[in-house]
């Protein structure tokens, strides 16, 4: 609500997801087995996560402890962690974290720089994907491409599962446009806009991306993406 309602986003608007995770209990969580097809809460809320909280940690051993944080980088290889105790955290940490502010796009460019795919852990449906692809993206074929990807859930995986991403995001290179593009995906949720970020002319144009989510496979994500950018027949 806060991110696609502009007039309500004039006075509060969406600055990141935080996700607090009992150190205690949420591994048990975690490898709670849902019915075929339902995911489990506790891994969708860390994929959705810009910052996770695991709280408690004087309550588990330091093994107990990497396993859980292990487990939460294999689920979003974008998130940050921070470990606390009784809920003690530097709101410095928590506030302001500009995860979806277009200001923020050289922050952002970085990090996704730094980005892994993840191999699965618990859930092994759920984990991290990223790819670079160098030249500038038709905006009409991008927006085909996503739309096909978070509404339609053409794209399958191997063993023919639809692919389902919960978090998206990417620096992108547009066609006929000079500043870098940031794109935000939650759900069947997503926007392009435009950063303050020129590309600089010696600067080589490429697209970022990383996607969070249930049954994907980045082999075929990229294929897919390849494919999608250079099918000129889908623009009218």
């Amino acid at each position: 609500m806060f991110w696609v309602d502009a007039e309500l986003g004039s006075d509060v608007y969406l600055d990141g997801i935080v996700t607090v995770i009992d150190a205690k209990y949420g591994m048990q969580h975690l490898t709670e087995e849902k019915p075929e097809g339902l995911i489990n809460e506790a891994a969708r809320q860390i994929a959705l996560a810009d910052l996770t909280i695991i709280n408690k940690t004087d309550l588990v051993n330091e093994s107990e402890l990497v396993e859980l944080r292990d487990t939460v980088r294999s689920i979003n290889g974008l998130v940050r962690i921070l470990e606390t105790q009784k809920s003690r955290v530097d709101l410095s940490q928590v506030l302001d974290l500009h995860s979806f502010d277009i200001n923020d796009g050289v922050r952002l460019a970085e990090k996704l720089q730094l980005v892994k795919t993840s191999h699965p852990h618990l859930d092994k449906t759920m984990l991290t994907i990223t790819f670079e692809v160098p030249g500038s993206l038709s905006e009409d074929l991008l927006n085909i491409f996503i739309q096909n990807l978070l509404w339609e859930k053409t794209f399958k995986n191997k063993a023919g599962l639809p692919m389902t991403v919960i978090r998206l995001k990417g620096i992108l290179s547009i066609q006929q446009k000079h500043k870098k593009v940031m794109l935000q995906g939650v759900h069947e949720l997503y926007e392009l806009d435009e950063t303050p970020e020129f590309w600089a002319d010696h600067e080589p144009r490429t697209n970022r991306l990383v996607f969070i989510g249930r049954n994907l496979d980045g082999e075929i994500l990229k294929k897919e993406f390849i494919s999608a950018m250079s099918n000129k027949d889908c623009v009218e």
